[in-house]
């Protein structure tokens, strides 16, 4: 059985953290593959302005084009919307029985995880792996059984700095992997 890390997110736009972050975890938690699921929408997050769905999913395939272990993946956006992960779980574990599936989520989602639609439910059902982020905490002593903290460090790089900079005019191009600041630059991609 493949052991295959869902890694899901807007990815606006996929950076290089995102990249480093998936080569650590499947290093630390095990993982045979990392699937990028490119969210069509967060339910935490209604009301930001997305790239379109299609734009953001390229962005990931160019960036994991050299990845043989990682996937960026549209499974999302099939599913009804607001994009919950209990129902894309549910559903991959259904149309993958050959996968096992490791929810990986930063220490923010963490802290507000039990606002999660099902989120008991995600707890009794699936495995947790759980990354560092800035200004979060995770007590490790308190954790339930299932969930486990990959010592991943803290990797520099937001979605939010990138589109700044572009919008700022600023050089953004050693945030992203080369063929997405190429994607970017020849679409004319978050100048606004």
């Amino acid at each position: 059985m493949l052991v295959t890390g869902i890694f899901g997110g807007s990815f606006n736009p996929v950076h290089n953290g995102h990249v480093e972050l998936a080569r650590r975890l499947m290093r630390l938690a095990g993982l045979d593959e990392v699937w990028f699921v490119v969210s069509p929408q967060n339910p935490f997050k209604r009301n930001e302005r997305l790239l379109d769905d299609g734009l953001r999913l390229a962005m990931v395939r160019l960036a994991l084009a050299g990845e043989s272990r990682m996937k960026a993946c549209d499974y999302e956006f099939g599913l009804p919307r607001p994009s919950y992960m209990w129902n894309t779980l549910q559903a991959m574990s259904r149309d993958f029985p050959d996968r096992k599936f490791v929810l990986l989520i930063g220490a923010d989602n963490w802290a507000r995880f039990d606002e999660w639609f099902h989120a008991d439910d995600i707890l009794k059902a699936y495995q947790i792996v759980v990354y560092p982020r800035e200004g979060a905490c995770v007590d490790a002593t308190s954790l339930p059984c299932g969930v486990s903290i990959a010592d991943t460090g803290l990797i520099p790089g937001s979605s939010t700095e990138v589109r700044r900079r572009i919008a700022a005019g600023e050089p953004y191009e050693r945030l992203v992997p080369p063929p997405v600041a190429g994607f970017i630059r020849s679409n004319g991609l978050y100048v606004e």
